[in-house]
């Protein structure tokens, strides 16, 4: 399933869903509305996020073991390294792991600050590309503190995010090449709306693969506005 979903990402068509699970103790719901509308059929493949914005919602890696038991179809889970230490991430990728959720987006994560669970406090024990790290020695078949595992995990493929624009395009290019350094075999963007500004990002990332010797591929975030709210959430 991810070797072909790999496959097709760096050679042909792709496009993923993004689904945000609630705050509820039920994800079922939200498949139950994906498979009513046909949604599954026009994708190939799903993301979940994990408490975005630092609200309490379902657990990202739980939504995505639903989602492919349901249809068969990779799902890119998000880790945020704002609730978790080296340790936990390590634990939680060793149970994805058998769980067969092996697509992991890395996040640092929104502050806690934003959070809707009062007085909680992040961790931020490192932030994104120290759990691109953590998955770089996973597949390597030792932990982070060079330990052998006594089962390896089956290949982790790790995915980061880049922001679209920035004032400054010498410090998001060099943020690009960092994750690329660090083994990110695909970097989702944040929402493009501009062609010059995708074929900026397209060549920072062919200069950052030439740096890196890497096979690192650009995916395009769109996010449609359909109502005056988000695009105000947005601006």
């Amino acid at each position: 399933m991810f070797g072909t979903f790999i496959e097709k990402l760096r050679s042909g068509t792709y496009i993923t869903l993004e689904t945000t699970p609630s705050r509820s103790a039920a994800f079922a719901p939200t498949i139950d509305k994906i498979e009513a509308l046909g949604l599954h059929t026009l994708v190939d493949g799903f993301s979940t996020t994990d408490n975005p914005l630092a609200k309490l919602k379902y657990n990202a890696l739980f939504a995505a073991v639903a989602l492919q038991n349901r249809f068969g179809l990779p799902v890119l889970a998000t880790m945020s390294m704002r609730d978790r230490n080296r340790i936990a991430l390590q634990s939680d990728l060793l149970g994805a792991n058998e769980a067969d959720v092996r697509a992991i987006l890395a996040l640092t994560g929104d502050s806690a600050h934003y959070s809707d669970q009062p007085h909680a406090k992040g961790v931020f024990e490192g932030n994104s590309k120290l759990l691109l790290d953590i998955i770089s020695t996973f597949n390597r078949g030792v932990d982070l503190a060079d330990q052998k595992l006594i089962v390896p995990p089956r290949p982790i493929y790790p995915f980061a995010v880049i922001d679209s624009y920035a004032k400054n395009s010498v410090a998001l290019e060099k943020k690009m090449a960092k994750k690329v350094s660090h083994g990110a075999i695909g970097i989702i963007s944040q929402p493009v709306y501009d062609l010059d500004n995708a074929r900026k990002l397209l060549e920072m990332m062919e200069r950052a693969n030439a740096e890196h010797n890497a096979e690192c591929t650009l995916i395009l975030g769109f996010f449609p506005i359909t109502k005056l709210r988000t695009a105000r959430f947005l601006d």
